[in-house]
């Protein structure tokens, strides 16, 4: 059986940090199960964690009033839940559910964020994977709402 570090080098999110930061960053993690239709994150409840999907799949949601819960991407393995954990205030802007059975790392994000603080070299590095993953998380929805315009636009 892997251990947390060895898994944290081969998801794609951490490829590539010093072993050392590895060990660090395991230290804030555990390895989690989700079942198909379970909750990991509620809109509006506190950030506390994120996770790195390692198998199954994660439907990320969007409630509407009139229409109820919305998918509004899909996540899978190799990719990383919630960036809510790292922002002020800290409240998950989504819901997001297990489609299947969800086998993740999950990461304390206060733990997370004590480290950062106490190496910012470490921190620095994790804020830009951050960021990437917070702009193409955009553009991949700017791309579904031109889809959706265009769609509106055709059935005009």
């Amino acid at each position: 059986m892997k251990g947390i570090e060895e898994l944290l080098a081969e998801h794609r999110f951490f490829q590539g940090l010093q072993p050392a930061w590895l060990k660090i960053i395991a230290g804030c993690a555990s390895n989690v199960h989700f079942d198909a239709g379970q909750t990991l994150l509620r809109e509006g409840a506190p950030a506390e964690r994120f996770f790195a999907i390692r198998e199954g799949s994660v439907a990320v949601e969007l409630h509407a009033p009139d229409r109820g819960p919305i998918v509004v991407q899909t996540l899978g393995p190799g990719e990383i839940l919630g960036w809510s954990w790292i922002f002020p205030p800290h409240v998950w802007k989504f819901d997001a559910r297990a489609r299947d059975g969800v086998r993740a790392t999950a990461f304390d994000g206060t733990c997370l964020r004590k480290k950062c603080d106490a190496d910012p070299a470490m921190g620095y590095e994790l804020m830009k994977r951050v960021a990437q993953l917070v702009s193409q998380r955009l553009e991949a929805t700017r791309l579904q709402l031109l889809d959706l315009y265009a769609a509106d636009r055709r059935t005009s």
